[in-house]
């Protein structure tokens, strides 16, 4: 693996990362109702749960490249439309964020065992990284090294962000109601999905 290519590995998870789904909205949830405590364990949770789904979609992937090279290289497409699709879905979601304040007290293991559950459960978190993970990994180069980065670095930077969304979600609640500014960050993230998935199929012609 070149530092190139982990490079821009991180570079596109920490755009999709920063694009709010069912778990960031949860994190939200919590931190909008019971304030910065609950980024901690939250952010744990989350790293937890992507562990779980990164793990299981590995081991697909691994599957899929030891019984053929022609299906992985499919997978690949796919993957590419697939981000494609997740940036225009993204795009036209207008300027709602449904992260509504959750002011029942909960414990910290609670907190945890929560965001664990709804990131690992979430049968998207797996088509995902099945659509994602493939874009990087180098066939004939061995798999488990690949994966054993890639993997590490995601979950840094999904603890991170979860970590910073709870902090900010807890300061300033104004903003996550403001139509306007979440329009526009779904039209940023959008398109920069939309990017990621074009200049992905454009690399393979």
């Amino acid at each position: 693996m070149t530092f190139e290519t982990w490079l821009a590995f991180s570079g596109a998870s920490i755009v999709l990362l920063l694009i709010p789904g069912p778990t960031i909205l949860l994190v939200m949830s919590y931190a909008l109702g019971q304030g910065w405590r609950v980024a901690l364990p939250m952010a744990a949770g989350v790293a937890l749960g992507d562990f779980t789904a990164m793990t299981l979609s590995m081991l697909g992937i691994g599957a899929l490249l030891m019984t053929s090279a022609t299906i992985f290289t499919v997978l690949k497409w796919a993957g590419a439309a697939y981000l494609v699709w997740l940036g225009i879905k993204l795009f036209r979601a207008g300027g709602t964020l449904e992260a509504r304040a959750e002011t029942s007290p909960s414990s910290q293991l609670k907190m945890l065992s929560h965001a664990w559950l709804v990131t690992a459960l979430n049968p998207k978190s797996i088509t995902f990284f099945v659509a994602f993970l493939p874009q990087f990994l180098d066939p004939k180069q061995p798999l488990l090294p690949q994966m054993v980065i890639f993997e590490a670095t995601f979950l840094i930077l999904a603890f991170a962000n979860a970590f910073g969304y709870a902090l900010v979600a807890a300061r300033a609640r104004d903003v996550f109601r403001k139509p306007s500014a979440i329009r526009l960050f779904n039209r940023i993230g959008g398109s920069l999905l939309v990017g990621a998935g074009i200049a992905t199929a454009a690399s393979r012609q």
